[in-house]
């Protein structure tokens, strides 16, 4: 009996997206629906395996995250550098993984996430940031100016993680909640 349990962890919640929210139940299901979310907003940039690996380790690596710090300044730099700017310098997955993040709290904010009721605002902004990541570095190696030592995953992973420390942080901690509002008044701070 046992054994199915533990293949299908989402039967005894009556499917994968129950009503109330199914982020509540422990810390893997946090960023439950975010791949999909991805997925769904990197459209040809990137399909859901990728966002789904990358999301496990994001998960195991929370608790690391909630104790760094946000480098607001750097972001929005980078932000600026790729999003308004359009430099020629070369990328390199760091930049484009902070540059997404900001543009992805800069869409969550502004209304634009496609956040439905069955996603988390937690989930809904951390896969927006590793959409925009996704297409960030596809539309950059299309050009010839990503770094060679720069991955597709490590730029989605850093976005993530940047989207993920900026949420905590908007949070005042590390709290599962579904709440927006931290993130309102974190975009307000530097945009």
């Amino acid at each position: 009996m046992n054994g199915s349990d533990i293949q299908l962890p989402s039967v005894t919640h009556g499917g994968a997206y129950p009503a109330g929210g199914g982020y509540a139940r422990d810390d893997d299901d946090d960023l439950r629906g975010a791949s999909e979310h991805a997925s769904r907003h990197a459209g040809g940039s990137g399909d859901s395996d990728l966002f789904s690996g990358l999301l496990g380790a994001l998960t195991q690596k929370k608790q690391s995250l909630a104790e760094e710090d946000v480098d607001e300044e750097d972001a929005v730099r980078q932000h600026r550098r790729f999003f308004e700017r359009d430099d020629d310098d070369e990328a390199d997955d760091h930049s484009m993984g902070s540059a997404a993040a900001m543009q992805a709290l800069k869409m969550f904010t502004g209304g634009q996430s496609g956040n439905s009721s069955s996603t988390s605002s937690k989930s809904a902004f951390v896969g927006l940031a590793m959409a925009e990541a996704s297409k960030l570095f596809d539309q950059k190696a299309s050009q010839g100016k990503v770094s060679s030592d720069s991955s597709k995953n490590s730029a989605v992973m850093k976005a993530g993680e940047m989207a993920l420390k900026m949420y905590m942080k908007s949070q005042g901690g590390g709290g599962s909640g579904g709440s927006s509002s931290g993130l309102l008044s974190l975009a307000s701070k530097f945009m």
